[in-house]
């Protein structure tokens, strides 16, 4: 029996249910951290001040990146292409209307990250293979920020601004983090794509703090490993499993501001 046309689910609805089944499974799926066996078997070889090694290691290199790098990696991407494309879409679902045109930005969005967790992971296993670790997290934290761009602009965001890099510092953070923390995190993410500001009495270099330990402690043995030659490829090889995560958060938490713009129009 058909079913009458007031009780169908509105292409917004469809894609607004599918989006909060994928946040819910993935904030499921980080309630507890389970240490792997390979973990716990580094627990005692790895050295004391890896981590704080590891923390400076990220600090400096969002420093740097957001400083003077966004202009090179905007280089491996056209943004004013991304940005008309965005646009194009924006009016072919304006024609259209449909589940079809509404999904073609998560559609984008899920080819740039796919892309980038392959340029990653790359990247991670050619420099396992010569034991090249420390020197990976500029090359590594350029790559988040890369893939996270790329969809950002497939969502109609600029990320050029001082409180669209709050968000994006955020992204990363939630995205490697467990528990109370990710839900902490996560709260604030909500907070932010309903009114986007920046915090009272924000300080950058203290996100950016904050970011750089959640990813030091969650990559710490496998970077530690990534140091050794040969061995290094299967440390270089985790690269691709933590872009895959950051990635998949990102497309959640852009495609959620995105919704709640298109539902206000």
């Amino acid at each position: 029996m058909e079913i009458p046309h007031w009780k169908r689910k509105t292409p917004f609805q469809k894609e607004w249910e599918a989006l909060c089944k994928r946040e819910k499974a993935f904030l499921e799926r980080r309630k507890l951290k389970k240490e792997s066996v390979l973990n716990q078997l580094l627990t005692e070889k790895v050295p004391e001040k890896l981590q704080h090694t590891l923390d400076i290691a990220f600090e400096k290199a969002f420093l740097l990146i957001f400083e003077k790098g966004t202009g090179i990696i905007e280089k491996t991407y056209s943004k004013e292409a991304l940005k008309n494309k965005y646009k194009v879409n924006l009016y072919a679902d304006e024609l259209y209307h449909n589940r079809k045109s509404l999904r073609v930005f998560s559609k984008n969005a899920n080819k740039a990250g796919i892309k980038n967790q392959v340029l990653s992971g790359a990247a991670g296993v050619g420099m396992g293979i010569f034991g090249i670790g420390l020197p990976d997290i500029p090359v590594f934290t350029g790559m988040i920020l890369k893939c996270i761009y790329e969809i950002a602009l497939h969502y109609g965001f600029d990320y050029n601004s001082e409180t669209e890099k709050y968000f994006i510092l955020l992204l990363i953070e939630g995205a490697v983090s467990y528990g109370n923390h990710l839900m902490e995190i996560n709260d604030k993410i909500e907070v932010f794509s309903l009114s986007p500001h920046l915090p009272e009495y924000y300080l950058p270099e203290e996100q950016i703090a904050n970011t750089s330990s959640m990813l030091s402690k969650e990559l710490l043995y496998m970077k530690f490993l990534q140091g050794i030659p040969i061995v290094g490829v299967l440390g270089g090889s985790y690269d691709l499993v933590y872009m895959k995560q950051i990635c998949e958060y990102t497309k959640i938490k852009y495609q959620k501001r995105f919704l709640h713009e298109y539902k206000k129009e």
